[in-house]
């Protein structure tokens, strides 16, 4: 199998869809500072937790598109054996296709130089075997470099994710850190 390369990234780009990057809290008081949230621990929380589902959401589509280009693949891949089996063809052949679910029909298929391809829409078009077969290798190597590409933005997107669940987790642990430092100014004034 072939290596597919995937298309060159803008400079400043990380994915190939777009996905914000999530920019990694280090010092968790100077964030707050910069901010101006400082007191409002729960707004910041909200914010990442918007962040956070707005990643999942991400992560929920880009899994059933790659479900759908990884069933793609292996069918365009069939049609294309078929192309070949259809161009070797001499003489009339004995087959079988699937009339309705689980019924199928036996039919003699005499040798033929064009296909009926399904576009999608509810649109078929007849094409000669040449032509269906170069649009079919096209519409496979599009699928494969696409996956490719999702593949890579998944990689980033769950780097994302955990970057985002780890800022999260920094800013409640300040917030329990000054919450027990208040608690003990507190106590010792009493």
């Amino acid at each position: 199998m072939e290596e597919i390369e995937l298309p060159k990234l803008e400079t400043d780009q990380k994915s190939y869809a777009g996905i914000p990057e999530a920019v990694f809290v280090d010092d968790v008081e100077q964030y707050m500072k910069d901010s101006g949230t400082e007191d409002n621990i729960e707004k910041v929380l909200k914010n990442f937790d918007e962040q956070h589902s707005k990643y999942r959401f991400m992560e929920y589509t880009m899994v059933s598109r790659r479900r759908r280009l990884r069933q793609q693949i292996p069918d365009l891949a069939a049609n294309l054996e078929m192309i070949k089996n259809l161009r070797e063809q001499t003489g009339d052949q004995e087959t079988q296709f699937l009339f309705s679910e689980q019924v199928y029909v036996k039919t003699i298929m005499p040798p033929t130089k064009s296909v009926c391809l399904w576009l999608g829409a509810n649109v078929m078009l007849e094409y000669p075997l040449d032509e269906a077969e170069e649009l079919l290798r096209q519409n496979k190597k599009s699928a494969e470099v696409n996956l490719r590409c999702l593949e890579h933005d998944q990689e980033f997107l769950r780097d994302q994710i955990t970057t985002t669940e780890v800022n999260m987790a920094r800013v409640h642990n300040y917030d329990v850190k000054k919450r027990q430092a208040l608690k003990t100014t507190g106590e010792d004034k009493a």
